[in-house]
């Protein structure tokens, strides 16, 4: 069934507020993203995925971060902004990755989410992919579930707080236990010296829709 937008106060009771953003501690609200949803609002249609995968990145100390040492560009200038707000950039030239921009202003540090569980809209996510069946591959990934969700750079700055915008991210009354959360190192940041074997990439235990084990 296709799904459109539902303007209600019910729905934008789940959005996440910018209190849930705007804490220093960018590796809780990492693991604190995992069971929250992820929906856009694209040309008039909704679609939604579970958050079931994510990376923190801090850039104070590092190096696997855009904005390492407070490094301010255009491309990580929104990272410098207030939490709650859209990072989104283009890795390969392909590739739109949507990352969280977390902690007080000028702080830079943001999570990557790697991974979500195709809930709502499957039908339009498919299309999206070019895909004729539901499954993990649809989803499974930053680049591809950006893809599924119609997310590209041009959302890159966009306010995560109302459903009025293009994309937010909603608390639907699913919490995971330490238990069932697996930490590990980030992918594919071999440069990063010894920050690349910091743990700070956080995946569902069991989830089939998290990205593949490094």
């Amino acid at each position: 069934m296709d799904i459109t937008a539902i303007k209600d106060s019910k729905q934008d009771s789940r959005i996440l507020p910018l209190s849930f953003y705007v804490r220093n501690d960018v590796v809780q609200i990492s693991r604190e993203l995992l069971g929250k949803f992820l929906v856009t609002h694209i040309n008039g249609k909704i679609t939604a995925g579970m958050i079931v995968e994510t990376e923190a990145y801090r850039a104070s100390d590092d190096k696997a971060c855009h904005a390492y040492n407070m490094r301010r560009t255009a491309r990580t200038e929104v990272m410098f902004a207030e939490g709650g707000q859209a990072y989104i950039y283009l890795c390969y030239g392909i590739h739109h990755l949507f990352n969280v921009v977390t902690g007080p202003k000028n702080n830079a540090q943001a999570v990557l989410i790697r991974a979500v569980e195709a809930i709502d809209n499957l039908p339009l996510m498919m299309q999206r992919r070019g895909r004729e069946k539901a499954g993990p591959q649809l989803t499974a990934g930053p680049g591809v579930l950006s893809k599924a969700l119609g997310i590209t750079t041009s959302l890159s700055g966009s306010s995560l707080l109302s459903s009025t915008g293009n994309i937010w991210i909603e608390d639907r009354d699913i919490h995971f236990q330490p238990k069932e959360i697996i930490s590990s190192p980030r992918v594919g940041i071999d440069y990063a010296e010894e920050c690349k074997d910091w743990p700070w990439r956080f995946r569902v235990k069991h989830s089939k829709w998290t990205s593949k084990s490094k």
